[in-house]
């Protein structure tokens, strides 16, 4: 935390350049994918998302190959080529772009199941926030988890800031931060959170017999073996993805009571903070990661500038779109119509924007920074800067 954002940043990229595997005299890899096999809105069936199409064909490719330098200037050099069957695309960097937004898309739906929305989203905190799913995992999905610790390597190696939300308890996992029991269960599922809560402030042993009845109305509980018309709780809880597991050996037979509610609270608390960690796939997500990138370099982020630095800011900064665009020949920036433009721009709420980015370079977040400000040697923009505005081709209209 002594370090400024922007040192760091130029720290990393100096060593990301110092690290580049393949060089412009190489080839880069190419992979070929098939928009029809998700035609329709819904995919039919998960391995025919481009994030597995992609993930089966780059498997073969030794990582090196995607070890490439900082994206800057005109046409930069991308991890791998995309071609899409079908269509004649010019350029490389549009279909990489485009690539990167659908599969951004793909993780955040219910077709691929390697995110899980975070229960808090259900009451409204943390709306649209992602986690880690937790599970014991294939060896399949660990290949998954894997291609998609590379594809975080390959955006930070590209600059395009991917549109993923997902919760802090990721990020810090991920830079190797401990989760806060208290905060990131919390922000988490917040459900949880405040049941857990709920037993560990119990004062005497009829709160914990009405919390039992209570919690017995919601079908959580079971009745008390000695006597049958008592309900009380069993050494059980739902994990995330929705079964019910035992918090100690037996648990199912173990009913909750005063002198071992601590004891439950606890075994809950501890059940979330470890699928919040999801130690298998985060070992898969940092082992793809580190292929690319050097892992040494995340021990200076904090997670949320490990987050700014993958995933861009959610939001569109006019202000900084304006300083990095250019007019081309006969343009000026005070001409009546690109005033008008501006203003438009103006009144366009964020989604709006985005979409407007969307439309303009194929990705929905823009980098807010760009080596271009400190006119050193190295001051090429970075793309998809600068935004360029050029008269219309031929004279007809006005």
């Amino acid at each position: 935390g002594l370090i400024f954002y922007d040192t760091k940043v130029t720290v990393m990229n100096r060593v990301l350049n110092a690290t580049v595997q393949r060089t412009a005299d190489h080839a880069a890899p190419e992979i070929t994918l098939d928009p029809l096999e998700i035609v329709g809105g819904e995919i039919r069936a998960s391995e025919n998302s481009y994030f597995c199409q992609a993930a089966r064909q780059l498997s073969s490719v030794p990582s090196s190959q995607l070890c490439v330098k900082l994206a800057s200037g005109g046409d930069p050099t991308y991890a791998f080529n995309i071609r899409f069957t079908g269509e004649e695309v010019h350029g490389t960097s549009g279909s990489f772009r485009h690539f990167l937004w659908q599969v951004c898309k793909e993780l955040q739906s219910s077709s691929l199941s390697l995110l899980l929305l975070c229960p808090s989203s259900a009451v409204n905190k943390n709306k649209g926030k992602y986690i880690l799913t937790p599970s014991p995992i294939t060896y399949a999905e660990e290949q998954l988890f894997h291609f998609f610790g590379q594809l975080l390597g390959i955006a930070i190696r590209a600059d395009v800031p991917l549109p993923l939300d997902l919760l802090p308890s990721f990020w810090k996992t991920l830079v190797g931060e401990p989760l806060d029991p208290d905060v990131d269960l919390q922000e988490a599922d917040i459900l949880t959170y405040n049941y857990v809560k709920k037993f560990e402030n119990i004062s005497d042993e009829t709160e914990l017999e009405a919390l039992c009845a209570e919690i017995a109305s919601q079908h959580l509980a079971t009745e008390s073996p000695d006597c049958p018309n008592k309900p009380c709780c069993k050494f059980t809880y739902l994990s995330l993805t929705g079964e019910e597991v035992e918090l100690c050996p037996r648990g199912r037979h173990i009913p909750v009571g005063w002198e071992n509610k601590d004891v439950y609270a606890a075994a809950i608390r501890s059940l979330r903070m470890r699928e919040l960690q999801t130690p298998e796939c985060m070992t898969a997500v940092r082992a793809g990661l580190g292929s690319i990138i050097p892992l040494q370099l995340l021990t200076t982020l904090t997670p949320l500038e490990m987050e700014l630095r993958t995933c861009g800011l959610p939001y569109i900064n006019l202000e900084f779109l304006k300083a990095h665009t250019m007019y081309q020949v006969g343009l000026m920036e005070t001409d009546q119509h690109i005033e008008f433009f501006w203003s438009a721009l103006e009144m366009f709420t964020q989604e709006e924007l985005c979409k407007f980015i969307k439309f303009a370079c194929n990705q929905e977040r823009i980098p807010f920074t760009c080596p271009c400000k400190d006119g050193g040697p190295d001051t090429a923009h970075v793309p998809p800067y600068p935004m360029k505005i050029a008269p219309p081709d031929g004279a007809a209209g006005t």
